[in-house]
């Protein structure tokens, strides 16, 4: 299970949007892998960061998948409801805050408005199963994860994260997480103050 909040890390968040961003444009269809997604806010939050930035047609054709181990915290339930108490939003700039979420009857909580809701697709999975859960992604981000493994285990989730990207996208991950020095030829770091990274392709 991953931690985070509303907009953490915004640093990184940002470095996503300026690269990927320009990445995607043209595309028919883009999609992002946030693996470790807790209970949707990073996922909520890169998905308003794509809206505020990529206009509304390159929108429409956005896809995340979020992903997360967790069993016991119904974290699928939380994430397709996007119903959070208003402590969860509390750090989120109030015109974001008033444009994406709406109030709810429950109280003190906020719902996040369907046309970021929907953009949101939440499955149970375990990295360490070393098998993506598809291919063709445009991003890949995966923060307070890679952390928990052991160093063998994180340089095989990197591979497979690599696999699952299409040629030229995006890996991104948490400050602290440096890439393993035994797989650092596939990618090139994109920028010299955030862990973001470019797919290399693989010699034959």
């Amino acid at each position: 299970m991953a931690f985070t909040f509303f907009f953490r890390d915004m640093q990184i968040l940002e470095l996503i949007i300026r690269h990927v961003v320009p990445f995607v444009v043209g595309s028919s269809r883009v999609r992002v892998w946030d693996a470790g997604c807790a209970m949707g806010q990073e996922a909520y939050s890169l998905a308003i960061l794509f809206a505020e930035n990529m206009g509304p047609f390159a929108f429409k054709n956005l896809q995340i998948h979020a992903t997360d181990k967790e069993e016991s915290n119904n974290f699928g339930e939380i994430i397709r409801s996007g119903i959070y108490p208003e402590e969860e939003v509390k750090r989120i700039p109030a015109g974001l805050l008033q444009k994406y979420f709406s109030p709810v009857s429950q109280n003190s909580h906020f719902q996040v408005i369907d046309p970021i809701r929907s953009k949101i697709y939440y499955q149970r999975h375990d990295l360490l199963s070393l098998k993506p859960i598809d291919s063709g992604f445009s991003l890949i981000l995966c923060k307070n994860v890679l952390l928990h493994f052991q160093a063998e285990e994180r340089i095989k989730v990197i591979r497979m994260f690599h696999n699952a990207l299409l040629p030229g996208g995006y890996f991104a991950t948490e400050q602290t997480q440096k890439m393993p020095s035994e797989i650092e030829s596939l990618f090139v770091k994109v920028a010299p103050d955030g862990e973001i990274f470019k797919k290399v392709e693989e010699e034959s």
